[in-house]
């Protein structure tokens, strides 16, 4: 047969949102380039694909082939309709068009030996199985998070009452109890359809044959010790991170304005401050934000976007209502703190900045790809959490990991300029600043080690490669 000739190919699906493609990116191009496996990337879409997308998968190398699948139709859901909803229907409504797709790869002689979804892509597990591709899960977020996957159905089972509401921590196995109000977004209410859909998923978990995991031992060791315990119907869990982009050329970099402003100043002096690829604040938690950062009297890059009470139609997938940044901020701001702040509209780049020698701390939504790119800089964090699983990862940060601070928000729910302007200051120029630092820099070191040739994050991965580069003989013999 000549599909037996052919290298082993391993599909790819990425839920909608560039946090989920940007580290299976990172996983394609250390298959290609470690392992001699080829990749396409086989897109959902609920509408035209982002500007954003196209630049990210245009820039791989030609062994990496992305198809984006017909946009579905999400018309018939309500205005008010969650996130994790959304992506998932998003998948699921997507399946027949990826089924046309293996069936075309298929059909031209490429062995497709497994099919990697994320978090909420496993619905898609029983087309695979159709083409004898084996189902993996690609797990972006922390390991705790994944722990809690495993673990909801049970919970779920125990628990009558919402899980804010329960009088005990949430004992997650491996994890530091946590309360339920801190757990991820969907859990929230467990009568809406995207805590539905979460539960869904969780239980579908155990029909992968595999779940890679973007973290490492020394980061959750906790955490990945429980979910590499051996028990009937779990799949075997793989710690291959951190799998972040650490291409700090600067040559070609749009906004590179920012990095050239970094160049002058001090060592270690910065604060970068930014929510992500999705992250927004309202105007008055911006007027705050602005005023404590001007208290602080501490130098910033501050990446600034559109208040999400000021803008029409804002989504998590585009906060971008062509309005200026600089026209919320505080009247005389900008003036104020020019020299030692630098506000820029909308976007840096981030990889970059975090790699400078000048940057000392971040500001952060604490979106996992945003965290593991602190630990492989050794940046001290400031935890501000705004959505999804991002409660979790500043929990485990202050308080398991103790590499982050986090500010305490007031009776009204804002995070007042005074808290901020402590909060920098102590990050900065404190002694718990500087606990937090040493820290960072311990787990920068182990985050290297684990990518090393004989790092466990890399013979983790050889090891899920090994398993697909076998796989020819059970593809063949059926």
């Amino acid at each position: 047969m000549a599909e037996t000739d052919s290298p082993p190919h391993v599909a790819i699906l990425p839920s909608p949102g560039m946090g989920h493609l940007i580290p299976l990116v990172e996983l394609a191009k250390r298959l290609v380039h470690q392992h001699n496996l080829s990749v396409t990337f086989i897109i959902p879409t609920d509408g035209s694909p982002s500007k954003a997308q196209r630049s990210v998968l245009g820039s791989l190398p030609s062994t990496i082939h992305s198809v984006f699948l017909p946009p579905v139709n999400l018309s018939d859901l309500p205005e008010d309709v969650k996130i994790e909803t959304l992506i998932s229907l998003t998948v699921a409504r997507s399946l027949p068009s990826l089924r046309d797709v293996l069936s075309s790869l298929v059909a031209s002689g490429t062995r497709v030996v497994a099919l990697v979804v994320d978090l909420f892509g496993t619905d898609a597990f029983d087309v695979a199985r159709e083409f004898k591709a084996s189902p993996y899960i690609f797990y972006p977020a922390p390991a705790m998070a994944l722990s809690l996957f495993f673990y909801l159905p049970k919970l779920d089972e125990m628990v009558s009452c919402e899980y804010s509401e329960m009088q005990e921590p949430v004992e997650i196995p491996g994890c530091l109890p946590i309360h339920g109000g801190e757990l991820l977004d969907p859990t929230r209410d467990r009568k809406n359809d995207a805590y539905k859909w979460l539960l869904h998923h969780s239980k579908r978990y155990r029909l992968a044959e595999g779940v890679m995991v973007n973290s490492f031992i020394d980061l959750e060791r906790g955490a990945l010790k429980a979910l590499q315990e051996v028990e009937p119907g779990k799949p075997p869990v793989y710690p291959v991170g951190p799998l972040v982009n650490m291409d700090s050329n600067t040559s070609g970099v749009e906004g590179s304005e920012c990095l050239k402003w970094l160049d002058d100043q001090p060592l270690g002096s910065v604060l970068f401050v930014s929510f992500g690829s999705g992250g927004t604040l309202s105007f008055d938690q911006i007027t705050e934000l602005a005023l404590g950062l001007e208290m602080s009297e501490q130098r910033f890059l501050w990446v600034a976007r559109v208040p999400n009470d000021k803008v029409a139609n804002a989504t998590y997938f585009s906060v971008d209502n062509h309005k200026d940044p600089f026209d919320f901020l505080p009247k005389g701001f900008l003036d104020r703190t020019k020299g030692r702040g630098l506000v820029v509209p909308s976007w840096a780049p981030q990889a970059q900045v975090l790699s400078h020698g000048s940057t000392g701390g971040f500001l952060t939504h604490c979106g996992w790809n945003s965290t593991l790119e602190s630990v492989v800089n050794a940046v001290p964090l400031i935890v501000w959490p705004l959505y999804a699983e991002q409660k979790m990862n500043a929990w485990m940060l202050t308080k398991d990991v103790e590499v982050a601070l986090r500010p305490k928000a007031s009776e009204n729910g804002l995070i007042g300029r005074e808290e901020i302007a402590n909060i920098v200051r102590g990050l900065m120029e404190g002694e718990e600043g500087k606990r937090v630092r040493n820290r960072m820099k311990d787990l920068k070191d182990a985050a290297a080690e684990v990518l090393s040739e004989a790092g466990s994050s890399t013979k983790a991965l050889s090891e899920v490669a090994r398993k697909w580069k076998n796989h020819k003989c059970t593809q063949d013999c059926n």
